[in-house]
């Protein structure tokens, strides 16, 4: 853990990228101040648990499935959004549960991923030329200069938001929308006659046979059906923001981030002297980092020790996110490099971010053959390295969208101009999005049998 010289605020004394500016500096401390004082998003013993549980995951006991939006929206913190998007990742659980004979750690990309990286600091259109779009915890997306600018006040409303949406899972979640005897809940109906469907319920009707043997057999009912542990993650970007939502609590020592359970660091962040590597360095929250084919062994175990210099588990959750053109040659360095340093890693596959491409009618997608193609590789790649791939990192949704192509409707480019709402990135919909699960359990098996 970090020393006693740390604070959350010492990111301040090291070069920072990615953050907005901020034309009131009044407004902006006030506006941290306030969010310094309200009620925190999770709780330590929350964040304790799940770090326990990505710790059985570095050991192969467990499988970590987090996904979501590319960027949630104020707009989208509806409820038929959040259930759709709860159901989507509670039936590829079930269908992970099911191949891989091991628990699944549920893991959301919401409750707080409002902030989003860019590749450039101003948009221009027309020759006009303002600050990019962030997300919405920082700017809005129109362009117009009363949107596009920075404005503290932003961050107050992305904590209620995330604090309703945390609300609505939870309330969802105790009281019976995850329980295993009733799938039925998590039903999305523009789907119900996708082409997976019948494999889908197929399957459940075998786990469902499963459980009414088992309460038989012990004439009771099974326990712990009912509900399912689930956890928050985003990537903790906008540093005064994470900074108000660190704290320290009764029984518990060290900093914990209390925005959300388990925050990650994107790739155009990761440098070890940078900002966001020194305020992660000192929070007690389980970590991830965005690993891409430009990153050297050697950089990698520095960043390491710099994170995680007492090689804790469950600590460091490395995502990997190269591509499928480029995994072959960059993953397998990389993991030699950390096996041989004795490193507790959970390695995870992200195969959405190095496969993105814009299409000859302006649209930025994914193909579905190349995030497949990446999986599979991945898993390939880690089996002959000797080590686990322990999860995998998706941005999906549960709403009717034509972002990426391929899958089982085999959308093509045209399909694309359909259903395009996302404001960043191109995201999975619910049938592309169980087909992935369904893969995962295949590429699984074929790991246990070998």
């Amino acid at each position: 853990m970090p020393n006693n010289t740390w604070k959350p605020g010492s990111w301040r004394q090291r070069p920072a990228t990615q953050l907005p500016t901020y034309g009131d500096a009044a407004v902006l401390d006030s506006t941290l101040r306030e969010l310094s004082n309200l009620p925190p998003l999770v709780t330590s013993w929350e964040i304790v648990a799940l770090k326990q549980a990505i710790a059985e995951a570095q050991e192969g006991k467990r499988f970590l499935l987090q996904g979501g939006d590319c960027a949630e929206t104020f707009g989208e913190c509806r409820p038929e959004i959040i259930s759709n998007r709860l159901k989507v990742l509670l039936q590829m659980s079930v269908v992970l549960i099911h191949g891989l004979r091991k628990p699944v750690i549920r893991v959301g990309r919401f409750a707080g991923q409002y902030a989003k990286p860019r590749s450039s600091d101003t948009d221009t259109r027309d020759g006009v030329t303002l600050p990019s779009y962030r997300g919405d915890l920082i700017n809005g997306p129109e362009f117009t200069a009363q949107d596009r600018e920075p404005n503290p006040r932003r961050m107050i409303m992305g904590h209620a938001r995330s604090a309703m949406t945390m609300n609505f899972v939870r309330a969802l979640i105790d009281g019976g929308f995850a329980d295993l005897h009733h799938p039925e809940y998590w039903n999305l109906e523009w789907v119900g006659h996708s082409p997976l469907a019948e494999e889908y319920h197929h399957m459940l009707e075998g786990i469902g046979d499963a459980v009414r043997f088992m309460e038989t057999i012990s004439g009771s009912q099974v326990n712990n059906l009912d509900r399912v542990d689930f956890y928050t993650s985003h990537e903790a970007l906008l540093l005064p923001y994470e900074e108000a939502m660190t704290r320290t609590v009764p029984r518990h020592p060290g900093y914990f981030n209390l925005s959300t359970h388990f925050p990650w660091i994107g790739m155009r962040t990761a440098q070890v002297d940078g900002a966001h590597a020194e305020f992660f360095r000192g929070i007690a929250n389980p970590i991830g980092v965005k690993i891409s084919p430009t990153v050297k062994p050697d950089a990698l175990l520095h960043l390491l020790d710099h994170l995680d210099p007492d090689n804790e588990p469950g600590r460091m959750t490395l995502i990997h996110r190269m591509g499928a053109a480029h995994v072959a040659e960059a993953l397998p360095p990389l993991l030699k490099a950390v096996r041989d340093a004795g490193r507790r890693v959970l390695w995870v596959a992200d195969p959405m971010h190095g496969n993105t491409e814009a299409t000859s009618n302006g649209y930025k997608t994914r193909r579905f053959d190349n995030i497949r193609s990446e999986i599979e590789q991945s898993f390939a790649i880690h089996r002959e390295a000797g080590t686990h791939l322990g999860g995998v990192h998706l941005e999906l949704t549960g709403e009717n969208v034509t972002e990426c192509t391929g899958g089982a409707r085999e959308l093509t480019d045209s399909d694309l101009a359909r259903a395009y709402h996302s404001t960043v990135d191109p995201r999975l919909n619910y049938e592309q999005s169980l087909e992935i699960a369904m893969l995962i359990a295949r590429q699984a098996s074929v790991t246990s049998a070998a």
